[in-house]
């Protein structure tokens, strides 16, 4: 189960990106500083319905960035009329921002859910 905690939580790790935010003037690294929500993980214990919510949220996550590293890249190549190198680049960036927040936003609100759900259970 400890393995399965830690595997939540690496993400958490990306949040040290967020240093390079203080360091330098490239302030948008500061940002990075909102995957250290993933750290909870490490003191939440995991069940069944964790597991099913984690990986409800990772397919989620999944399909919203592939949908949108493919409309990233159509809209790019054709109405930015962008190289098709930079095209794909841009819908890469396009489809990491939505699986990001596609699997941070089901996660929280099947958290949220689930823990409505245990308070006001009778």
């Amino acid at each position: 189960m400890l393995s399965t905690r830690i595997k939540y939580a690496l993400p958490g790790l990306v949040s040290l990106l967020g240093l390079i935010g203080i360091f330098t003037p490239e302030r948008i690294f500061l940002c990075f500083f909102g995957f250290a929500a993933h750290f909870q993980y490490l003191f939440v214990p995991s069940d069944e319905m964790m597991e099913e919510n984690m990986s409800r949220s990772a397919a989620w996550g999944f399909y919203c960035g592939m949908v949108f590293t493919a409309l990233g890249t159509l809209v790019s190549l054709t109405a930015g009329g962008n190289a098709p190198a930079a095209a794909l680049l841009d819908g890469i960036l396009a489809g990491w921002v939505a699986s990001v927040l596609g699997y941070s936003a089901v996660s929280a609100w099947r958290g949220f859910r689930e823990r409505w759900g245990m308070e006001h259970d009778s």
